[in-house]
């Protein structure tokens, strides 16, 4: 929890530093990334080993959500360049993590085949 509180205070002063019109939705978003990723490991770290391989395969459909919103965010990016990239970044990340999911799935139910 304190590690939330100091990512927020953080946040907080990084925005109010600058008057700069592109730090406070840097800033926010760089809050909302690091309060996912530590919402993630406390969740994921909670799932017992034998969750993981189904837990994977559901997430499969949040990775394809993910690359729909990459698409849109590569595709609409008007002059600023770095929006591009980071679309296309997360694109490629997201269809490594679907496929891999899959290869995993099928890993899964090819253990449960009679032979």
């Amino acid at each position: 929890m304190t590690a939330l509180l100091a990512t927020t205070d953080v946040a907080a002063q990084l925005a109010q530093a600058s008057d700069e019109s592109i730090l406070k939705p840097l800033a926010f978003s760089l809050v909302v990334f690091l309060l996912a990723i530590l919402l993630g490991f406390e969740v994921i770290s909670k799932v017992p080993a034998t969750l993981h391989t189904p837990l994977m395969s559901g997430s499969n459909a949040i990775s394809g959500i993910t690359i729909v919103g990459a698409l849109v965010i590569a595709g609409t990016a008007d002059l600023w360049w770095v929006q591009w990239i980071f679309g296309f970044l997360a694109m490629v990340f997201a269809t490594i993590n679907v496929v891999g999911g899959f290869v995993v799935t099928d890993r899964m139910l090819a253990m449960f085949k009679k032979r």
